[in-house]
């Protein structure tokens, strides 16, 4: 089985994560095209990509991983990365996008690095401070996260990133089931334990669980060539088909 492996303390990765908000019906038409953009990054030295798909919201995000580069070329690489999403972008609207670095992690196994596997479940959890004090988060993150791991049950292994350019943390949490992610969050009083690390930060938190449904060098199935302006129009038909009924 294929996967994407990331250190939990990896100084040679940048981490680049686009966050698309479907703007069209069939979401697997997007998920496609999105395949087809990992394949095409290999051109630029995209080591790994996956793509996680939101089981219950309306959110797919891309995630890549490069070589380390200076500024200038994540500059250039972000640049060249946009133009190459043109027609995504017409089934879907970029929201955000971000570099990242992996600074911790936890492992049911004993391994220093996360495993993303098609099919697997994962839960993300992102916070945004208003204040600069970027360590400080991280620090009050990662304790919140190894202090819960290994009474968690169901967990198998997790990642913490932060962001390069902006105050924040993500934290992927990978799961033997979908079961017990919903388990651990209809049992669990997430603020009680987690406001006195976090209330000095100002943070905004947002949440959501991702199936991934694809990690780079699977196989692309090859399925009958539709342009763009034919997909297109067919969402247009479905849409007032929707409105009609």
């Amino acid at each position: 089985m294929m996967q994407c492996s990331v250190s939990f303390n990896d100084k040679d990765l940048d981490i680049c994560c686009f966050v698309f908000k479907p703007a069209v019906i069939i979401i697997d038409h997007l998920v496609e095209g999105l395949k087809q953009f990992s394949i095409d990054t290999k051109n630029l030295g995209c080591v790994q990509s996956s793509i996680f798909r939101s089981i219950h919201g309306n959110m797919i995000i891309w995630f890549g991983a490069w070589q380390k580069q200076n500024s200038d070329e994540k500059e250039k690489l972000i640049t060249n990365l946009k133009s190459m999403l043109t027609n995504v972008k017409k089934m879907a609207v970029l929201v955000e996008h971000n570099f990242l670095n992996a600074y911790a992690g936890e492992s049911r196994d004993g391994s220093s690095n996360v495993k993303l596997c098609t099919g697997d479940i994962i839960s993300i959890t992102s916070a945004t401070s208003t204040t600069t004090k970027l360590d400080e988060l991280c620090d009050a993150v990662i304790a919140i996260f190894k202090s819960r791991f290994a009474e968690t049950e169901g967990i198998s292994e997790g990642l913490c990133l932060k962001g390069q350019s902006i105050p924040s943390v993500v934290c992927i949490q990978v799961w033997k089931s979908l079961q017990h992610c919903y388990s651990w969050i209809l049992n669990s009083d997430h603020r009680k334990w987690m406001i006195p690390y976090l209330e000095s930060f100002y943070i905004n938190m947002k949440y959501d669980i991702f199936r991934i449904v694809y990690v780079s060098d699977e196989h692309v199935v090859n399925l009958p060539y539709i342009s763009l302006h034919q997909l297109l129009e067919n969402e247009e038909s479905r849409k007032e088909q929707v409105m009609q009924h």
